[in-house]
């Protein structure tokens, strides 16, 4: 690792009206699509299995290898599906790179397209993060305007549509195949698998689904080449990645750097902890993967590093929480989150999702049992490896790995009969509860 930080996806950022064409052409923006129309589809291909490039939405699945499953072209459509359905308590690197970087997508879109095949690609947003499907628009609606989408992109014979979809607002819509039916218009459930969607996804046709950081990670290795790729990061975790840093550091935020880069180095480009704390636990992934420690501050953040330490490197929403803070009450609101968001397809997810969020309420109020701990475990273990999608074993990932590290903090809201933190040194802004405004009109009593 040459350089701790390489900003790559975030290098024009800072620059004025970064979102903008002019801006990204004056950075070198599209050089790369225009070199891609010069080769040959399938080289590009092999060039992105080259690189190395993982998937950059959780499960790090090897970008290239995941194109190269499309079967042989029969004359029929073929489709791109960009995954922008960010909504992940803690995950927040793919809307801010929309927000800034719009045509870095676009210009992936176009170059993905182009390698697999495709005519028609379709990004699919988060619909409540609507200033991002604005500028996305708006960026779209430059690039046809400059020749890089539509009819014969840059004079080369390549034709490509985009279209920019709003989603209504489900998690469930980020795993892969609730969100083509959702695209579809149908109600966003996870499909039975096989057949995969590289066979039969959007409307039944061969379909790539990839999310925003691996397409748009996909322009640099076209303009500077695989090798250069896999100078950064580790042998089998290549390149670089952004990593979210939020909760108790002193200046949270983005963190574009090499795979393999520790927490302990990320903390201290973060100014270190909040004054005069220290870490108590993090996630390495986002609220879906276990929990780590103070102890696992020096863990190497690339895939395998952190699957060997017991969790998952995930989309690096690395949030950090000091001794101030209850794991019972953090633990308890993802469960909320998860329970709301269950799609209710499959009973281990729809019911297990459901008891584990009133157990963990019993606990944090301090009216539960030691029993309650092993209900909650077996409760996990019945939904582990069970539900239809990975929600559900999701769900399990931060109730688990909080009983094993801090179980005697559970065991002290049993034992005490309630939380024994005061959440208010824990809080980021103010906590003082508001006064309920007084109604008035038709709706005053």
């Amino acid at each position: 690792m040459t350089s701790p930080l390489t900003p790559v996806l975030t290098e024009t950022w800072d620059a004025d009206r970064s979102w903008s064409l002019d801006t990204y052409r004056a950075s070198g923006g599209y050089d790369a699509l225009e070199k891609a129309l010069g080769q040959d589809p399938g080289d590009l291909v092999q060039l992105v299995k080259d690189s190395g490039l993982r998937g950059r939405g959780g499960a790090g699945f090897p970008t290239g290898l995941k194109w190269g499953f499309l079967p042989p072209d029969d004359g029929g459509p073929r489709y791109l599906v960009v995954n922008a359905d960010e909504s992940e308590p803690g995950t927040c690197k793919d809307i801010p790179l929309m927000m800034a970087s719009p045509h870095l997508l676009v210009e992936g879109v176009a170059i993905t397209s182009f390698a697999i095949g495709c005519n028609h690609a379709f990004i699919y947003v988060r619909g409540e993060v609507l200033h991002v499907y604005r500028r996305l628009l708006r960026a779209v609606e430059e690039a046809y305007a400059a020749g890089l989408l539509g009819k014969d992109v840059l004079g080369k014979g390549y034709d490509l549509d985009v279209t920019v979809h709003a989603g209504a607002g489900a998690y469930i819509c980020g795993e892969e195949t609730a969100l083509l039916d959702s695209l579809e218009g149908r109600r966003g459930q996870p499909r039975l698998k096989p057949p995969f969607p590289a066979v039969a996804g959007l409307y039944a046709r061969p379909t790539v689904v990839n999310n925003v950081e691996s397409i748009a990670s996909v322009p640099s290795i076209v303009r500077h080449g695989a090798d250069w790729f896999k100078g950064m990061g580790t042998e089998r975790s290549a390149g670089y990645g952004i990593f979210s840093l939020s909760g108790h550091v002193k200046t949270p935020g983005q963190y574009e750097a090499p795979l393999g880069i520790t927490l302990r180095e990320l903390i201290d480009m973060a100014g270190g902890m909040r004054e005069g704390h220290q870490l108590k636990f993090w996630t390495p992934g986002g609220s879906s993967t276990p929990l780590f420690t103070d102890e696992h501050l020096d863990v190497p953040l690339d895939y395998e590093s952190v699957g060997a330490a017991g969790s998952m490197l995930g989309t690096r929403a690395l949030q950090i929480f000091d001794e101030t803070t209850c794991v019972v009450r953090a633990v308890t609101r993802w469960t909320e989150f998860y329970a709301h968001e269950s799609c209710g397809k499959c009973t281990p997810c729809r019911e297990g999702t459901f008891w584990l969020r009133a157990v963990l309420q019993r606990v944090e109020a301090g009216q539960g049992t030691q029993e309650d701990l092993d209900v909650l475990l077996d409760v996990c273990d019945n939904i582990l490896g069970r539900a239809f999608c990975a929600l559900g074993d999701g769900a399990t990932s931060p109730i688990t790995s909080s009983i094993q590290y801090f179980r005697a903090e559970y065991e002290a809201h049993i034992t005490g009969g309630a939380c024994p933190f005061d959440h208010s040194k824990s809080a980021l802004f103010d906590y003082t509860p508001r006064e309920p405004k007084a109604l008035t009109g038709a709706g005053a009593h």
